[in-house]
Protein backbone atom coordinates (compact mmCIF):
# COMPACT_ATOMS: atom_id res chain seq x y z
CA UNK A 1 0.00 0.00 0.00
CA UNK A 2 0.93 3.38 -0.38
CA UNK A 3 2.85 5.45 2.12
CA UNK A 4 -0.24 8.19 2.86
CA UNK A 5 -2.25 5.26 3.99
CA UNK A 6 -0.28 3.86 6.75
CA UNK A 7 -1.71 5.27 10.05
CA UNK A 8 0.37 7.60 12.37
CA UNK A 9 2.66 5.51 15.04
CA UNK A 10 2.44 2.06 12.68
CA UNK A 11 5.73 0.92 11.47
CA UNK A 12 6.52 -0.09 7.28
CA UNK A 13 9.09 -1.67 5.51
CA UNK A 14 9.21 0.29 2.18
CA UNK A 15 8.60 -2.67 -0.69
CA UNK A 16 8.55 -0.24 -4.17
CA UNK A 17 9.52 3.21 -5.29
CA UNK A 18 7.56 4.31 -8.34
CA UNK A 19 8.03 7.15 -10.61
CA UNK A 20 9.87 8.65 -12.90
CA UNK A 21 14.36 7.46 -12.53
CA UNK A 22 15.05 10.75 -10.95
CA UNK A 23 12.00 11.14 -8.42
CA UNK A 24 13.05 7.13 -7.55
CA UNK A 25 16.75 8.43 -7.16
CA UNK A 26 15.37 11.87 -5.29
CA UNK A 27 13.70 9.58 -2.36
CA UNK A 28 16.32 6.98 -2.50
CA UNK A 29 18.43 9.93 -1.45
CA UNK A 30 16.52 11.01 1.24
CA UNK A 31 16.77 7.37 3.17
CA UNK A 32 13.69 5.61 1.47
CA UNK A 33 15.59 2.38 0.16
CA UNK A 34 13.92 -1.42 -0.25
CA UNK A 35 14.17 -2.41 3.18
CA UNK A 36 13.94 0.34 5.04
CA UNK A 37 11.56 0.82 8.12
CA UNK A 38 9.29 3.88 8.29
CA UNK A 39 6.67 5.25 10.81
CA UNK A 40 4.73 8.41 9.99
CA UNK A 41 5.09 10.74 12.59
CA UNK A 42 2.02 13.13 11.01
CA UNK A 43 -0.43 13.54 8.78
CA UNK A 44 -1.89 16.94 8.08
CA UNK A 45 -2.91 19.25 5.99
CA UNK A 46 -2.13 16.98 2.91
CA UNK A 47 1.62 16.88 4.11
CA UNK A 48 3.21 13.60 5.46
CA UNK A 49 6.17 13.76 8.22
CA UNK A 50 8.31 10.41 8.11
CA UNK A 51 10.72 8.87 10.37
CA UNK A 52 13.27 7.28 7.98
CA UNK A 53 16.96 6.31 8.93
CA UNK A 54 17.13 8.05 12.28
CA UNK A 55 15.44 11.51 10.33
CA UNK A 56 12.70 12.53 9.96
CA UNK A 57 11.21 13.82 6.21
CA UNK A 58 8.16 15.97 5.41
CA UNK A 59 6.53 14.29 1.86
CA UNK A 60 3.72 15.82 -0.03
CA UNK A 61 0.53 13.54 -0.16
CA UNK A 62 1.88 12.81 -4.17
CA UNK A 63 5.39 12.23 -3.33
CA UNK A 64 4.30 9.51 -0.65
CA UNK A 65 1.93 7.86 -2.70
CA UNK A 66 4.74 7.01 -4.71
CA UNK A 67 6.79 4.90 -1.91
CA UNK A 68 5.14 1.20 -1.06
CA UNK A 69 5.13 -0.12 2.07
CA UNK A 70 4.32 -3.22 3.66
CA UNK A 71 3.84 -4.35 7.10
CA UNK A 72 7.57 -4.48 9.19
CA UNK A 73 8.68 -7.49 10.96
CA UNK A 74 10.15 -5.44 14.03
Amino acid sequence: MPLSMIRTGQPGVVKKIGGREDTRRFLENLGFVIGAIVTVVSDTGGNIIVNVKESRVALGKEMANKIFVGGSNI
